[in-house]
C-alpha cells in the first residue's frame, strides 16, 4: 500500500478483512486475472461437463467485470459464492485506493458527506461511522427500476435493467493522505437489509497491519 505519511509517522503497510464462507478473490491485474477467473470457472462447474456455452459465457463475464474493476483503480475483487439451498447468493466487493490530487490533500470525511448527501436521492443513506479501524464515511444506495421516476428511456432500458443495493465505506488510512474505498454490490434488493448488516460485518472487521 502507497501513500503519503503525515509527518515523522509511518502509515500502515497493509490492512486485513474477514470476509464470510464462500466469497472468492479474483486477482484483477493483468498477470494473474485469467489464471484466477479460470480457477474461479473451474469450481463453479466442477462435475458438470455439458454445459461449455454457459461456462464459456459466464468466463466472458468474469473477465469483463475483473478487468472493469481494475480499470477503475481496484487492487482487490471478491465474489459471493456462498450457497441458500440450491442458489449462489450474489454479491461482490471491490477494495480500491484513493489518493489525493498531487500536491493536495484530502476533503475531510464530513465536508463529503455533505456533498453526497446533497447529490443524492430519497434511497441514499449517508454517514459518518467509527469503526475498529478508525473513522469512515458509509453511503447505502438503492436502485430500483420498477420505482424509477422518471421512467427509463426504451433505449437505454437494459443498461439499467437490474435492481442493485450498494454500500460504500471510505476509510480513513491513520497517519496517511490516503483512504481505503470498500464497495460492496447485490441485486437482492427484496433482502437489501440483510444483505446490507453482512456488509456492515465485513466493513467492521477491517484492521491495519504494520511492516515487520
Amino acid at each position: 500500500m502507497t501513500s503519503t505519511t503525515q509527518g515523522d509517522a509511518t502509515p500502515p503497510a497493509d490492512y486485513q478483512l474477514l470476509l464470510p464462507e464462500g466469497w472468492f478473490r479474483v486477482h484483477i491485474d493483468l498477470e494473474r486475472r485469467e489464471k484466477s477467473v479460470d480457477a474461479l470457472v473451474e469450481r463453479q462447474f466442477k462435475g458438470i461437463d455439458n454445459a461449455p456455452q454457459i461456462k464459456a459465457q459466464l468466463r466472458r463475464e468474469l473477465l469483463a467485470q475483473a478487468t472493469s474493476a481494475f480499470d477503475e483503480g481496484g487492487i482487490e475483487l471478491y465474489l459471493s459464492l456462498q450457497q441458500a439451498g440450491p442458489f449462489t447468493v450474489p454479491a461482490s466487493l471491490l477494495v480500491a485506493l484513493g489518493l489525493p490530487p498531487q500536491g493536495g490533500r484530502l476533503p475531510a470525511l464530513d465536508d463529503i458527506a455533505g456533498r453526497l448527501a446533497a447529490e443524492g436521492t430519497e434511497s441514499r443513506e449517508v454517514s459518518v461511522v467509527e469503526l475498529a479501524a478508525g473513522p469512515a464515511l458509509r453511503v447505502r444506495d438503492e436502485y430500483d427500476p420498477a420505482r424509477a421516476r422518471p421512467p427509463v428511456p426504451k433505449e437505454t432500458e437494459a443498461d439499467y435493467a437490474l435492481p442493485s443495493v450498494t454500500l460504500d465505506y471510505q476509510v480513513q488510512i491513520p497517519r496517511a493522505q490516503a483512504i481505503l474505498l470498500l464497495t460492496f454490490s447485490t441485486p437482492l434488493i427484496q433482502i437489501a437489509d440483510a444483505m446490507v448488516d453482512l456488509f456492515d460485518a465485513v466493513a467492521g472487521s477491517l484492521s491495519w497491519t504494520d511492516s515487520a
